[in-house]
């Protein structure tokens, strides 16, 4: 049985080129590496946030506004990932989420779910170590006024 020579890179690892979405290293293991795309990390992280009561969607306005067109061309990407930005090194990661809440849910409350539900997700999924997971509260989403009695009387005659 013959085996292949192995080379081992010492020192840091050359710099990923800039916009460039590199898969970055998860586990190492004797008989190979695990790589994990920070695409993929992006999709748990918007998806977990998500299944949070009261998180009404995610996005700030433009990034709302940019994943509707986005929606609409095909291949162009999807929407699990809007408001949703992930660094992703060898063993950590960090994420970054822009949330439009429900009105009258408690903001404190709801991004600690939110964090938790996160961190569990991605911890779980893909074995890296979430440092932070940073929410910023960008727009509350009010109850429609459509559901109001159209029958109801004027206010003046």
């Amino acid at each position: 049985m013959t085996q292949s020579p192995r080379t081992e890179q010492s020192g840091p690892a050359p710099a990923p080129r800039a916009g460039a979405t590199p898969a970055r290293l998860a586990d190492e293991q004797s008989q190979g590496k695990t790589t994990i795309s920070s695409t993929v990390v992006q999709k748990i992280a918007g998806m977990a946030a998500r299944e949070i009561a009261g998180v009404y969607t995610l996005g700030g306005g433009v990034s709302r506004a940019f994943g509707a067109l986005r929606e609409r061309i095909p291949g162009a990407g999807t929407v699990s990932t809007s408001g949703v930005a992930v660094e992703v090194g060898e063993r950590q990661a960090a994420v970054d989420l822009d949330v439009v809440v429900e009105y009258g849910v408690g903001i404190v409350e709801l991004a600690r779910a939110v964090r938790r539900n996160v961190i569990n997700a991605v911890e779980r999924m893909t074995g890296l170590d979430v440092i932070e997971v940073n929410i910023a509260v960008n727009d509350i989403h009010l109850p429609n006024g459509d559901n109001e009695d159209v029958t109801a009387a004027p206010r003046v005659e």
